[in-house]
Parts: structure tokens; C-alpha cells; sequence
């Protein structure tokens, strides 16, 4: 749909200014002019498209549409990272605190919503707009990267073509140190460390936490042992995990009886994770840790709640709660996964080893109950083979990437001597890029 500017504007003035807002009407007149000359003139240079319309300057409603929630999304975005950013200088860390807000964005059609925000991110901008768009954007949402953008901008034909964009050879250079795990995506490290402890459970922010297992699902391969085979910290504590499990299976079973974990199991030592948040403005593509072979792909059609900072301050089980594509393999120390976590306007996922995979799909059924679609990886029995910093899969905006492995613990020797053991180079508030070392182990 295309509407028509009119170069007159309503003289709602009052007559003591009005001799100064004459002269912002004639200088708005006049940059309409001038921006009318010059699309006429790329339009011609482009083909001569649209020169029949006559001396009218048109804008594509799909683009304008565009623009605008660009607009919100980024006046929001400002206003969680000053609240954030305020927090952060007095030294306090925001604990969980469900409100109201967070309780009504379960009642609003968030699919939907991102499948609209989908189909108008897809719309073919004009060639001479999309420069400005895309660099517009980049200010909004602080994206450092245009430099090291493969190709120019405007052969970007819209913003989702934009938004999962390469970036020139050498722009990530992969740390190939056979001893470290690099990190898969450009982000923030929200949470990292070890897991340990009854249902292996990642802190999700202070006082809210989710498990491992109901993240990777019920028929994760997930290198645990149960409950009794280990020393638990006190008999307290343990009691205490069993009777806060009964009271959240009691609370989800209906809606969401996947985050239920009806077994008592620890992780096995030597089992890490990492939580990496993606912004709007970052590089949306994921890359492979490190060289792995991926057994089996799993997606969940959950829910496309926010992964903001507020979000996970107010929604609990967010990321269990939310639609992801789960990858499961093996790499030289063990488990390896990866869970690519959906959210709002970031319904599709794209996995570059399934091309035919969809994301955020309508919905048959209401409950949010479903068993999550399996797939296996077969090829002459090992799986799909990857390597260290090959591209595996894009976000269409920005979201989170849970990283959830195995790696050398230190243990005692005949000898003495103690083996190799795992420790992160960077700890939670760090920014990462693609390439750079999450943690290494040394032998000793």
C-alpha cells in the first residue's frame, strides 16, 4: 500500500509564533522537495520504477510500518539498559520479582505477533533506503560491525537479509588451540561455571533457576548419575530440593509438564555451561565451539516470551518456557549442546545443517504440552561432522545461546601428578565474540 505526502500542511499555529513556524514550514516544504528530486532521480538511474507516478513522493506503507517499530523497539531497549546500567554501578544485582506486566505477555499473541514482525522485517526495502535503514539501525542498537560487513549495504533487499548477514573472511579469527573452546556466537556471558548439585540447575538470576535437563529435554543424553551415587552437602538441602520439586510439578503439569524432572539426578563432574545473551545489534549467526559431531536436533514449539534483562527478572523458567532448537553430540571430551533459544519478533531460527527446518509454525494445539520434534543425524553412523567455527546456524534479530558441555577436570594420579583441568577465560557481564576462547585446560 503507498500513500501520497502533500507538500501543504494545516496552519494550526498560534499568530505570536507564527512568523517562526512559517519559516519551519517552508524549510519542512522544502526538504521534501529536495528529497523528491533526489528518489526521482535514483529512480531513474535504477530503471525509471515509479517515475509514472507523478510528482508525488511515495513511500511504501510496509516500510513506514517498519520504521516505526524500529522506533519502539529501540526507545524500549534504552530504557531497560539505563535502568540495567544503574543497577549495575551501585553494585546490586536484580533478583527475580514476577509483576503484573510479565503475567499479561502470556495472554498476548506472541507468535503471531513475531510471524507479522517477521513478514514485514522480509519486505524489499528500496535500494537507495536501505543504507539508511540499516545504518540507522546499527546506531540504534550499537552494532560496531558495518565495517566488517561481507557485502555493501544496499545489496541488503530487506532488514532480515541484514539482520543474519556474513561478515568478511578474517572479520572472527578462530582461536584453533586443540585445548580451548571458543565462544559460538557475538554476545554478553550472562551466567557460566560448572554444574553441580541435584537437578543440575543454571541459575537463571538471582533467585530463579531452571534444569538442565528440562532446557535439553527428557531424552537428553546428558552425562548424569543418580542421586544416591554421590555425597550430598547436607541432608537438609537435599530434602529441601525434593519438596520444592513436588510443589513446581504440581504448579506446571498442566501447562508445562516438560520442566518436571520426576527423577533425583546430579551431574557427572566435569560438566559445564555457559549463557550467552545476543542484542539486536550483534552478529546473529552461530558458529560451531569447537570440532563436534551432532547426533540428534530437537525443537521445541514453546512460547516467544522476550530474553531481555527485564524478562528474565520477571518470567520464570524463560528459557524452558520459550521455543528452541536443541543440538546434541559428542566432541573429543564428551557431551557437547548447544540450545539456540527463540523469542519475541525472533520466531524463526534458521540451522544451517537442516535447511528445512521452520520455526515458530502455527500452533494445533493450546496447551503449551507438546513433545519436541526429534530428529537424528545418521550419516554413516557418526552423526554430522563439524569443525571449529564453522557457521551453523542464525537468529533473525537477536536472542540467547545456552552452551552446556563436557571438559577435563583435574584428578589425582598413580604418580602424584594431577591430569588437565577446564577453567573459563571470562566470567559473567563479559562481551564475546565469535572465535575467542570461552576456557581452556592445560596438561600437566
Amino acid at each position: 500500500m503507498k500513500f501520497r505526502v502533500s507538500y501543504g500542511l494545516p496552519m494550526f499555529f498560534n499568530h505570536t509564533r507564527g512568523g517562526y513556524l512559517h519559516n519551519q514550514h517552508r524549510c519542512f516544504t522544502s526538504l521534501f522537495k529536495k528529497l523528491q528530486t533526489t528518489t526521482r532521480a535514483r529512480a531513474s538511474v535504477n530503471g525509471g520504477h515509479g517515475s509514472s507516478q507523478g510528482d508525488s513522493f511515495l513511500v511504501p506503507g510496509a516500510t513506514v510500518a517498519t520504521l516505526l517499530m524500529l522506533g519502539v523497539l529501540h526507545a524500549r531497549r534504552l530504557y531497560d539498559e539505563q535502568k540495567f546500567e544503574e543497577a549495575r554501578e551501585k553494585g546490586i544485582e536484580l533478583e527475580f520479582q514476577p509483576d503484573v506486566k510479565a503475567a499479561f505477555l502470556s495472554l498476548l499473541p506472541l507468535r503471531s505477533i513475531s510471524r507479522f514482525w517477521g513478514f514485514l522485517t522480509d519486505m524489499e526495502l528500496p535500494v537507495w533506503l536501505r543504507p539508511y535503514t540499516y545504518r540507522a539501525w546499527a546506531r540504534a542498537f550499537h552494532s560496531t560491525d558495518l565495517d566488517e560487513v561481507a557485502l555493501p549495504l544496499d545489496e541488503y533487499a530487506s532488514l532480515r537479509q541484514f539482520f543474519v548477514r556474513t561478515l568478511k573472511e578474517g572479520s572472527r579469527p578462530i582461536d584453533h588451540d586443540p585445548q580451548c573452546l571458543i565462544s559460538p556466537v557475538d554476545g554478553i556471558v550472562l551466567r557460566c561455571g560448572e554444574l553441580r548439585g541435584v537437578g543440575a540447575m543454571i541459575e537463571q538470576v538471582k533467585g530463579c533457576s531452571y534444569s538442565v535437563s528440562s532446557l535439553l529435554g527428557a531424552s537428553s543424553f546428558l552425562p548424569m548419575i543418580a542421586e544416591g551415587g554421590v555425597q550430598e552437602e547436607s541432608g537438609e538441602q537435599e530434602n529441601t530440593s525434593k519438596e520444592k520439586s513436588k510443589k513446581s510439578w504440581w504448579k506446571v503439569s498442566l501447562a508445562s509438564p516438560k520442566v518436571w524432572d520426576p527423577v533425583s539426578v546430579c551431574p557427572m563432574k566435569g560438566l559445564f555451561y555457559c549463557v550467552i545473551y545476543l542484542k539486536p545489534g550483534d552478529y546473529h549467526r552461530i558458529h560451531s565451539p569447537v570440532d563436534w559431531s551432532i547426533l540428534v536436533r530437537r525443537h521445541f514449539s514453546g512460547r516467544l516470551f522476550p530474553v531481555n534483562e527485564r524478562a528474565t527478572r520477571t518470567i520464570q523458567n524463560l528459557y524452558v518456557e520459550n521455543e528452541r532448537v536443541v543440538l546434541e553430540g559428542l566432541w573429543k571430551e564428551g557431551f557437547m549442546a548447544i540450545a539456540a533459544i527463540g523469542a519475541t519478533n525472533i520466531g524463526s531460527i534458521e540451522l544451517f545443517i537442516e535447511p528445512e527446518l521452520r520455526t515458530n509454525r502455527p500452533r494445533k494445539k493450546l496447551l503449551h504440552s507438546e513433545a519436541p520434534e526429534e530428529h537424528l543425524y545418521e550419516p554413516e553412523g557418526v552423526g554430522m561432522m563439524l569443525k571449529k567455527g564453522d557457521e551453523l546456524a542464525a537468529f533473525n534479530m537477536g536472542s540467547t545461546v545456552v552452551l552446556v558441555f563436557q571438559a577435563p577436570i583435574s584428578k589425582s594420579l598413580e604418580n602424584g601428578d594431577s591430569s588437565s583441568e577446564f577453567s573459563f577465560c571470562i566470567k559473567r557481564g563479559d562481551r564475546v565474540r565469535v572465535g575467542e576462547a570461552l576456557g581452556r585446560w592445560q596438561d600437566f
